[in-house]
């Protein structure tokens, strides 16, 4: 609506006089000029501020429609020409009453459009007005634009209002060109209403040839307006601030113009624009930026850092995919389980690579599965011992990678709401598809990462044979019909390799479809008939399919072939909940077989069954004092029993399943924990199974999932959380119950996981659901936390006295072990008759296992007890009651770190010697510190004779070392064995050489995996040699041979059969879950970055023309380094470690004077370089930490700390924070991270606040840095975008 007169704050004498003195020169002819002179001079004496809204509205008021002649229009424009009234306001006036005007005023119209022409792309003068703020509100109650755009404008926040104004004059052009060709129904006009006019317009309404002429003319001068705005460098980044923030209203604009393209003659009629062009303006958004907005050399410099061409600039091809292969091989220690999927983080490391790198799809994919293939191929020579086999890495690359790529691909199918159009969805979806087809296809050229593993030459020949049949038009029916084909046998060497079991994979996830099997060099074979002699009916999954019985052959024959469906797992899921007693075990165990170690297609489906199966529903009518699990008993043993081998806990682990797996573990230790011990079941094998048993195989997989013998760590940095395992019961049910709540925008990966979740408990479920658990778990955190108190008589201290009876009957010295002093119920020498063993539920065995094995070890201490007998009493201890090991493990591990139990010869007589392979065992672990070039000098030294243990540890390592290394005990081992690790390590040096040489003559097998575990203890007591390790793998890293010299082949032995020395990187991967104070590494690898760039810069001696060659390949070095530098820390310490890093660390970096760089500061491409590599490591870190987008629930804490640290780059820019560093070493660390998130995650910038964002922008105004400033408020999101416009206007 216009301003009325009645508004104005000037008396009515005042304007009347105006408009008398523009009627007179009207009337009179004068000369425009003259009249804008008087009209100034007028104002002026008046003291009205000029330009003058009111007299706009006055002007625009007279000439429509009263005043509708030549020389109405060019005093008009003499006013816009010095600055009298507001051009831009005036546009404002004459679109509300001339556009819907323009077919009865087609001179009028044309006359709008040329004032739009001239005066609309003049930006920079119109928000230097010192009345600009008024204008632009002025405009807002013109065009009524906060209420048409529904934006939540701030006050005074007149850019915001000027980007709407330009978007608005695009947009009625549109119309209006849309309305003069008749495509656009009168209800679909958004700004062309007519208004009411003072005067009819006297025109008889007879469209004479001119007019149509000029109709014509004007429609077809409006599109090429429209293009003009598209391509003017300032109004298109401005319509394109419109694009990012109003995608509603954007989405419409677009729509029109499409409509427009579509249909307008005028257009095709244009010889300045055509509809290809102006379909290519509003869809490519490279094209409405102009190549002119880029600066110059800071910007080169960065695409050079940020352009993969510029990555592979002498550098292998493999070190590219770094942060992959160590987060890959990262998951394969089995030391420690994690919470989070391993499909969630791989997802993550290769969006942020693939956001920050500027790599194709096709790299993309190509990179992560060469990785996954390299991950494989360092198992090709394999040591033995209790860690994680082929089977994990086999997962890794033929499941967990298969479904990264899936999901990264429905992730882009799938329509968001962001996304500008259908047209675009599919675009991308043809693309990516394509990509991962061109890159399969690539992928068989590199043979040497092809050659499969012996354990599945087998099953690639299977999959090479089943697309030979099919190219051969052989029929087959089903994939199982391999399975009773003897490959061996038959006369064509199909020669198949980890290519075939890849795109097998592919196929059976639909992101690929059999023209895969046509390939060249696919296949390299035909085939004429089907093979003889194959039976019509075996036992498989295809005759199980067609209703044969559950047969113990027919069992057998499903556990040692994976199923190639969900159908058949769904099968046998339905008969573990519906069948017989029988076929309920029987199920069981096929679901823990073949399916869920090598059924790779369709593993996560075997896990989640496995987890369902763990807490069985409730069956009908069942009484409800009884838990209903107990009835479950033989089939829940089966699955306890059947994943508790290391890859089947590791293959969970993958799949983000410990918080469910510990979910269903934990009610059934509260209820077979809570049994008596004669409640037995005796299976159709004749075996005999206990609750105790039961208990056992759950609590002790239970603990496997979180470091239950340390202390849980109690420190934090600051605001910042602990940087180390959180991995505690509670943690694990917060995490499975965040499961449970979907907000609809998680990816693929959270859904499957909250589905499974939903499936097997709906409901929370929290530690106080489990009292005997909880009251456990309180007792173990204070056991570890502080000594035993005085056990008072009580029903405990009956059964601790019954355990003792139990563990020493056979002594009979007369000083019975004491439980409480002065009393015993010790007799002497006991039968062995299992009927006189104590008949205690579990949990309050456990209860008093601590009081027990403090009063054997006591004894022993004071000499009533040998060393002998105390290792067979809690032999037999554990043997009564399995899960009693992990509370010895406890036990010894609180009491090993008070260090109050005197040492203990290890001669042989009392205590096992190590002297017969100690020397051999240190000599080992010299070797392997030597070829990662760590030098401790205290190992130099030897190992003084003889070998001491404290006596907790010498308990511990002569009881496990009487236990058996057969499949039974291995599921306790696996429970001990890391605790025995964890205990050794913690004790002085030589401790765990001792151990590993002891256990070495126990397993001799085992030897190799011992002795490199010894040496990893070595870093746990001397942070130097972890900083020595650390500056090795940048060493490697860096060096030719990237990946290859990092992470080396794996484990593997020499020519004498011992092992072979392990890559730098290898080895920090298995070192550093062990060191208890990780925080060190943030000024270490920092200090090692700018070392590695110290090197790099010093080291580039080849010069190009003016030494471009020489700075590329000194950037991607850089680069690589601040990517490995990113993944330890990351790997290191997670989130809470970056997040300290970013919080803190940088800060006191950037504000501390450095002696090197003092030295150094004449060389200032080297303190460039430092600035780069210091910027792209921290937006690394924050990629890996928290991700690109904000689908992860890690991103929640990124605006925070993000804000922060762009705080402090503000409040530096701006000079209110004194520096030490060097000023090029900071300036180009603020532009390369400014740079990043910018070009590379736009979506952080948004979630900055706007002050912090504005202040930022200020500051790289003063460093002259106008463009970035721009591009930073550019990215700012609504906040930002008024700021952003007003200076794209002041700069552009």
């Amino acid at each position: 609506m216009a301003v009325s007169l009645g508004t104005f704050s000037y008396n009515n004498r005042l304007w009347d006089s105006v408009l008398d003195l523009t009627k007179k020169s009207q009337d009179k002819g004068s000369d425009p000029l003259i009249w804008a002179i008087h009209l100034s001079s007028q104002l002026n004496s008046a003291g009205v501020s000029l330009p003058s809204t009111d007299l706009a509205d006055l002007l625009v008021s007279h000439i429509c429609w009263e005043n509708n002649n030549p020389i109405s229009w060019k005093f008009l424009e003499k006013a816009l020409i010095f600055n009298i009234v507001p051009p831009l306001l005036v546009l404002a006036l004459l679109s509300t009453r001339v556009i819907p005007m323009r077919r009865d005023q087609p001179a009028a119209f044309r006359l709008y459009m040329e004032l739009l022409k001239r005066h609309a792309f003049k930006l920079k003068s119109h928000v230097e007005f010192q009345n600009y703020e008024v204008i632009m509100n002025s405009i807002d109650n013109v065009l009524h634009l906060s209420q048409i755009f529904g934006m939540q404008v701030k006050v005074n926040d007149a850019g915001s209002l000027l980007l709407e104004f330009i978007f608005s004059v695009v947009w009625q052009l549109v119309e209006a060109a849309l309305g003069d060709e008749g495509v656009l129904e009168k209800r679909k006009f958004r700004w062309n209403v007519a208004q009411d006019m003072e005067l009819e317009v006297g025109y008889d309404g007879k469209r004479n040839e001119y007019h149509e002429m000029l109709q014509s003319r004007n429609t077809i001068m409006a599109i090429e307006l429209i293009g003009l705005f598209l391509q003017n460098k300032v109004t298109s980044r401005i319509l394109l601030l419109a694009r990012r923030n109003m995608p509603t209203h954007w989405r419409s604009f677009i729509q029109d113009i499409e409509v427009l393209v579509v249909n307008s003659s005028s257009l095709r009629n244009s010889k300045v624009i055509t509809p290809e062009i102006l379909l290519q303006l509003i869809s490519d958004d490279r094209k409405v930026v102009s190549e002119e907005n880029k600066s110059s050399y800071l910007q080169e410099i960065h695409t050079v850092m940020s352009s993969s061409a510029g990555l592979s600039h002498k550098i292998s091809g493999s070190s590219l995919w770094i942060p992959l292969d160590l987060v890959l091989e990262d998951a394969m220690d089995g030391s420690q389980v994690d919470t989070t999927s391993s499909i969630e983080i791989v997802t993550r490391i290769v969006k942020a690579l693939h956001a920050l790198n500027g790599n194709t799809w096709h790299e993309i994919f190509l990179g992560l599965w060469m990785a996954a293939l390299r991950l494989v191929q360092r198992e090709r020579d394999p040591i033995e011992g209790p860690m994680p086999r082929l089977d994990t890495r086999l997962c890794m690359l033929l499941s967990i990678t298969t479904l990264v790529v899936s999901d990264l691909i429905e992730d882009d199918e799938t329509p968001l709401q962001h996304k500008l159009d259908h047209q675009t969805i599919e675009n991308n979806k043809e693309t990516r598809r394509r990509d991962l087809v061109s890159c399969l296809q690539s992928l068989g050229d590199y043979q040497s990462l092809l050659t499969p593993p012996p354990l599945v030459v087998s099953d690639a020949n299977q999959a090479a044979a089943k697309a030979m049949m099919f190219t051969s038009g052989i029929n087959i029916g089903s994939s199982a019909y391999l399975d009773f084909i003897d490959i061996k046998d038959m006369p064509i060497n199909f020669s198949g390799n980890l290519h075939h079991l890849i795109v097998e994979a592919c196929i059976a996830r639909n992101l690929l479809d059999t023209s895969a099997y046509f390939w060249p060099g696919y296949v390299t074979g035909h085939m004429n008939q089907i093979p003889r002699g194959v039976p019509t009916q075996v036992p498989g999954w295809s005759s199980f399919m067609k209703g044969a019985p559950l047969t113990p052959i027919m069992m057998n024959a499903l556990v040692s072939e994976p199923a190639s469906s969900l159908a058949e797992l769904e099968k046998v899921f339905e008969i573990a909940v519906n069948g017989s007693d029988d076929e309920k075990i029987a199920a069981a165990t096929i679901l823990c077989g073949a399916s869920l170690i090598r059924g790779w297609n369709v593993q996560e489906h075997s896990a989640y069954f496995i987890t369902r199966l763990l807490s069985p529903p409730l069956p009908a009518n069942y009484p409800e004092n009884d838990s209903h699990l107990i009835a479950y008993a033989p089939m829940l043993n089966v699955l306890l029993v059947g994943i508790a081998p290391i890859d089947c806990v590791q293959i969970f682990s993958l799949h983000g399943l410990v918080p469910q797996l510990a979910g269903s573990l934990m009610p059934l230790c509260e209820v077979f924990g809570s049994c008596v011990p004669n409640i037995s079941w005796t299976l159709t094998s004749g075996e005999e199974i206990s609750a105790h048993a039961v208990f056992s195989n759950a609590f002790a997989l239970l603990l496997k999932l979180w470091r239950f013998n340390h202390p849980p760590l109690e420190y934090g940095v600051g605001d910042v959380p602990p940087v180390g395992s959180q991995l505690t019961p509670e943690y694990l049910l917060l995490m499975r119950n965040s499961q449970l709540v979907s907000s609809g925008y998680e990816d693929r990966n959270r859904r499957r996981l909250s589905a499974v979740a939903k499936t097997s408990c709906p409901n929370p479920i929290f530690l106080d659901s489990f009292p005997k658990l909880k009251a456990w778990y309180r007792q173990h955190q204070a056991c570890l936390a502080s000594t035993l108190s005085g056990l008072v008589h009580s029903p405990v201290h009956q059964i601790v006295d019954a355990l003792l009876n139990m563990m020493f009957r056979k002594i009979n010295r007369g000083q019975p072990l004491n439980s409480v002093s002065g009393s015993s119920t010790s007799s002497g020498p006991g039968s062995e008759d299992v009927s006189l063993r104590p008949k205690f539920p579990a949990w309050d065995i456990l209860e008093a296992v601590p009081f027990v094995v403090d009063a054997a070890l006591t004894a022993c201490d004071h000499g009533r007890l040998s060393p002998r007998e105390l290792c067979t009493g809690l032999k037999d201890l554990a043997d009564f009651l399995p899960a009693s090991l992990a509370i010895i493990v406890s036990y010894f591990s609180a009491e090993v770190s008070r260090g109050v139990w005197k040492p203990v010869f290890m001669n042989g007589t009392d205590w096992p010697s190590p002297a017969a392979n100690l020397s051999k065992v240190e000599e080992h672990i010299k070797n392997i510190l030597a070829a990662t070039r760590v030098n401790v000098p205290s190992l130099l030294a030897g190992i003084s004779s003889p070998a001491t243990l404290p006596l907790p540890l010498a308990a511990f390592v002569s009881l496990t070392i009487t236990y058996k290394l057969d499949k039974a005990s291995q599921r306790f081992l696996n429970l001990a064995g890391p605790a025995l690790e964890s205990l050794a390590a913690g004790c002085p040096w030589p401790c765990m050489p001792i151990v590993a040489s002891l256990w070495t003559q126990k397993a001799k097998k085992w030897s190799d995996f011992l002795v490199f575990s010894s040496s990893r203890t070595v870093f746990l007591h001397n942070n130097s040699a972890v900083a020595q390790l650390l500056k090795s793998c940048f060493t490697a890293a860096l060096s030719h041979s990237g990946v290859g010299a990092l992470l080396g082949h794996g484990f593997g032995s020499n020519f004498y059969g011992e092992i072979s020395p392990v890559a730098p990187g290898f080895l920090y991967l298995r070192v550093y879950r062990s060191i208890r104070d990780i925080m060190f590494l943030r000024d270490d690898i920092i200090s090692l970055l700018i070392e590695s760039v110290k090197d790099i810069a010093s080291n580039s001696k080849t010069k190009g023309r003016y030494g471009q060659v020489s700075l590329a390949a000194s950037l991607t070095k850089v680069k690589l380094a601040a990517q490995l530098g990113a993944s330890i820390l990351y790997i290191s310490g997670g989130q809470g470690l970056v997040q300290s890093l970013i919080n803190e660390t940088l800060p006191s970096w950037f504000i501390s004077v450095h002696k090197t760089e003092v030295e150094e500061s004449s060389n200032g491409a080297m303190s460039m370089l430092r600035g780069y590599a210091l910027a792209h490591f921290t937006v690394l870190c924050g990629a890996f930490a928290w991700g690109i987008d904000s689908r992860l629930s890690a991103s929640k804490w990124r605006p925070r700390f993000l804000e922060s640290h762009m705080e402090f780059l503000g409040s530096a820019v701006n000079g209110k924070i004194t520096l030490g560093c060097d000023s090029v070493t900071w300036r180009c660390y603020v532009t390369g991270f400014v740079r990043l998130m910018v070009g590379c995650v736009p979506n952080w910038v948004v979630e900055v606040d706007r002050e912090v964002l504005m202040r930022l922008s200020k500051g790289l105004r003063l460093c002259n840095e106008e463009e970035l400033a721009v591009g930073l408020l550019e990215a700012g999101g609504v906040g930002t975008m008024g700021a952003a416009a007003e200076l794209i206007c002041q700069e552009c």
